[in-house]
């Protein structure tokens, strides 16, 4: 049975719709800039951009994980305010955890895309992008999964292998 219903699936259609948008935009960007400008500073802080806002999005797509656990963990159940607020948190974290995974994905793309364009040096920085990458090809093909029902939890492994890997190559 599938979880994505009537107003859900609208906004994942919508987000792929939109992402579709943004990539074919950007790539259409990175392709007509000349290519003596591929190594120049102003590429690079092209390239940078998406990363910045691909990280924006994976911390809102974070966060249903994070509401989650403090959720079940009972972290919050002392104070009713935080308890409320955080079960209102976690409904819109719930709704847009996808439409938001699926521009994450879609951001992170022209990111890759601009870095290989940009070229790759054999440095810490982008090894650990490479391996964040790599780790999160698996993770949509997986939440399809999920979203079926045929899921035993690796969505939320490989993701957070992803997570992991992401944060080392966002901020050491």
């Amino acid at each position: 049975m599938s979880r994505f219903r009537g107003k859900d699936r609208i906004w994942v259609i919508l987000s792929l719709g939109i992402t579709l948008i943004i990539v074919l935009f950007g790539l259409w960007t990175m392709f007509h800039t000349p290519s003596v400008q591929w190594h120049d500073r102003s590429f690079k802080g092209l390239f940078k951009n998406y990363g910045s806002q691909a990280r924006i999005l994976l911390f809102a797509v974070l966060a249903y994980y994070v509401l989650k656990t403090i959720i079940q963990r009972r972290w919050v159940d002392q104070l009713l305010i935080l308890k409320k607020s955080a079960i209102a948190l976690l409904k819109v974290t719930r709704k847009f955890h996808t439409p938001i995974a699926i521009l994450a994905i879609g951001v992170i793309f022209l990111h890759i895309v601009g870095a290989f364009i940009y070229g790759i040096k054999l440095d810490f920085a982008n090894i650990s992008g490479l391996l964040a990458g790599l780790a999160l090809l698996p993770v949509p093909i997986a939440g399809v999964f999920r979203a079926r029902g045929l899921d035993r939890k690796w969505h939320l492994r490989l993701g957070l292998i992803f997570a992991v890997l992401f944060l080392i190559h966002a901020f050491l």
